[in-house]
């Protein structure tokens, strides 16, 4: 039997995962990485600490791995979106800290970028719908700005899961996928746009080569190979962005699949032949890691980490408790939330914590809890903090529902789909039938694995993976408590638009 490697780098932590030539998860393990927030809309984190999550998560996999490593064939990475990592041209690191996927310190770039681009049709060609600063382009814009002795000593700017593969084989390059969050990406084309790469100052030579997400890189170094354990004949594959591996591993790579991811940010995404772009919902597309398909997805940034932010500031009693061989501190504040009410007491939850998305009217909208009062309790708050998120996401269903066809079904993904109280909540606020299956929270990692294995050939193609999602849970939407959800989400949706303005104001605090 053989084997692949797959890497699930999330801006919470990598997870590594082995996985055999039949789609069989044999192990794996979770190293965790942290965010720093050294200034307002500024967020880092360290890429020494990716490498090091991928080595310390292999070897502890490794531990509990029966076969043996040299029939360890193949692996590739999925990462997370919208990086911007320098690498000198004698191949070293440029910095210590780098910008990750909501980092939104490149406003200024973004506007002066937009003074000679039309933002319109910018988003219609590229398909990024977040907010502007986000992307790749305007994060090196900024470096140049800010930075320009570390911009003229960059070789190459590239993306997290890229940065993996470089130290691995010493290679730098790229996949459309990742490309397609660059800011310069056609969808159309597949391709760089070189007016935008002009309009925006920057060298088209800085960015990296674009290949499929199943293009083999090379080999493993001999050191890297020793450092994780593996054999130096294994090879790397090109991977993916999050996004889009995620929706491979859930089995969405045919028109009109579609699945719910629920981690650290949630979105909502459907597969398709063409890229869904509208100058209202405003979608944001990643080119598919299968070739001639797109991910078209509405999304919040704040959804798994709001709910942790909850926990670690409210719930430290239960954290203390789960260290001291409690049970699981999320487990235990879904217990609590369930013995509040439908609508928390008529408190509201905005889980913009991470700033706007897509969806939203200004990305300096920030989240906050509408209608405290002196009744409410912690439970109220936990409820609703999980209800909001609920509701958020129903807003980003509703704004691509008018352009693809949504079955009764619909596949959670990710961490967060492993709560069965959550589950609830969705299927009675989407009113759909939330799925789960055996893959659920590992679909980024299957998808990553199944890159590797049609790219040194295990797989012909990636069919076999439909066949892999077997399902284990359906919550299915009660019409009373699904009413009651129902007449709430128009005064949330208000209220969640109020709340740019606000944030607008917010902005022009001077401290």
């Amino acid at each position: 039997m053989k084997y692949i490697i797959s890497y699930d780098l999330g801006t919470g932590g990598t997870k590594a995962s082995i996985i055999n030539d039949q789609g069989v998860s044999c192990t794996s393990a979770f190293i965790s990485c942290d965010t720093h927030y050294p200034k307002t809309d500024f967020r880092e984190q360290k890429p020494a600490e990716w490498w090091k999550s991928v080595v310390n998560s292999t070897k502890k996999m490794l531990t509990n791995f029966d076969g043996d490593v040299n029939d360890i064939v193949a692996l590739a990475s999925s990462g997370h979106s919208l990086g911007a990592i320098p690498i000198g041209y004698n191949g070293e690191l440029m910095v210590e800290n780098v910008p990750v996927w909501n980092d939104s310190r490149a406003t200024a770039q973004a506007t002066k970028f937009f003074e000679t681009t039309d933002k319109d049709t910018w988003y219609l060609t590229t398909g990024n719908g977040f907010p502007a600063p986000l992307y790749s382009l305007f994060k090196i814009m900024w470096y140049k700005d800010n930075m320009p002795d570390i911009y003229d000593q960059t070789n190459k700017f590239i993306g997290t899961k890229d940065y993996i593969n470089y130290l691995m084989t010493g290679v730098l390059a790229t996949d459309h996928s990742y490309a397609s969050g660059s800011g310069v990406y056609s969808l159309v084309d597949n391709a760089y746009k070189n007016e935008y790469i002009e309009n925006a100052g920057i060298s088209a030579d800085k960015l990296p080569d674009i290949y499929p997400s199943t293009h083999i890189v090379g080999k493993l170094l001999p050191s890297i190979a020793k450092e994780l354990g593996l054999s130096p004949e294994t090879i790397v594959a090109c991977g993916g962005v999050d996004n889009s591996c995620m929706a491979l591993g859930a089995a969405c790579f045919s028109n009109g699949e579609s699945y719910n991811s629920l981690g650290t940010s949630s979105w909502i995404a459907v597969s398709s032949d063409k890229p869904i772009v509208n100058l209202v919902s405003h979608p944001y597309v990643f080119a598919h890691c299968v070739e001639g398909q797109y991910v078209s997805a509405t999304s919040i940034f704040a959804a798994g980490n709001s709910f942790r932010w909850v926990r670690d500031t409210l719930c430290k009693d239960l954290i203390e408790a789960e260290k001291n061989g409690g049970v699981n501190s999320y487990i235990a504040m879904d217990s609590e939330a369930e013995t509040s009410v439908v609508g928390a007491h008529k408190l509201l939850f905005i889980p913009s914590l991470a700033g706007g998305s897509n969806m939203d009217k200004s990305p300096n909208v920030r989240g906050a809890f509408i209608g405290l009062d002196l009744m409410h309790t912690r439970r109220d708050i936990i409820r609703a903090t999980l209800e909001g998120i609920c509701m958020s996401l129903r807003l980003a269903l509703d704004g691509l529902s008018p352009f693809v066809t949504f079955n009764n079904d619909m596949l959670l993904v990710g961490g967060g789909g492993k709560s069965k109280f959550w589950r609830k909540l969705f299927a009675n606020i989407y009113n759909k039938n939330m799925i789960e299956t055996n893959i659920g929270e590992d679909a980024g990692s299957m998808g990553a694995a199944a890159i590797a294995a049609v790219a040194v050939g295990l797989w012909k193609d990636f069919d076999i993976l439909k066949s892999l999602h077997v399902v284990s849970n359906i919550a299915k939407p009660e019409p009373e408590i699904m009413d009651k959800y129902n007449s709430i989400l128009p005064i949330y949706a208000e209220i969640s638009e109020m709340q740019s303005t606000i944030g607008e104001l917010l902005v022009d605090i001077n401290l």
